[in-house]
């Protein structure tokens, strides 16, 4: 069984008026300045963020702002990645560098995980970024 589409008009205009008296009048044309001002003449403040005080400068291969999720993620792992690092450095014990960064074993147990999962996946190069303090 097919259906059938009608097609019916949202709105009914009485058969007493004519369409020239109901529909206003547009303008010709509008200036190409109205409808769209070009990129060179709208004023853009550059306030950057605290990776970077420009945006035309930011390291970051996309804005922060664009996908926040991203961002927080690769932040978390620059700031574990700086926790793993002085563990390795200082020979750490657990106890240890969870009283120098001010967490939990546990959180620093979650640290070296996350690290070894992502040291396959990520140069530590690329997250100096992120680690903007």
């Amino acid at each position: 069984m097919t259906s059938q589409l009608i097609a019916r008009p949202l709105v009914s205009i009485p058969a007493s008026s004519s369409p020239a008296t109901s529909i206003p009048a547009l303008p010709a044309a509008l200036p190409a300045s109205v409808v769209d001002a070009e990129p060179e003449f709208y004023h853009y403040e550059d306030t950057g963020c605290e990776v970077s005080a420009s945006c035309l400068n930011c390291p970051l291969p996309q804005c922060k702002y664009d996908d926040p999720v991203w961002y927080q993620r690769n932040r978390r792992l620059a700031r574990d990645f700086k926790v793993w690092s002085a563990i390795q450095q200082d020979d750490l014990t657990v106890d240890e560098a969870a009283e120098r960064f001010s967490v939990t074993v546990r959180t620093i147990f979650r640290i070296m995980q996350r690290c070894r999962e992502a040291s396959l996946e990520v140069g530590s190069d690329e997250l100096l970024a992120f680690a903007a303090d």
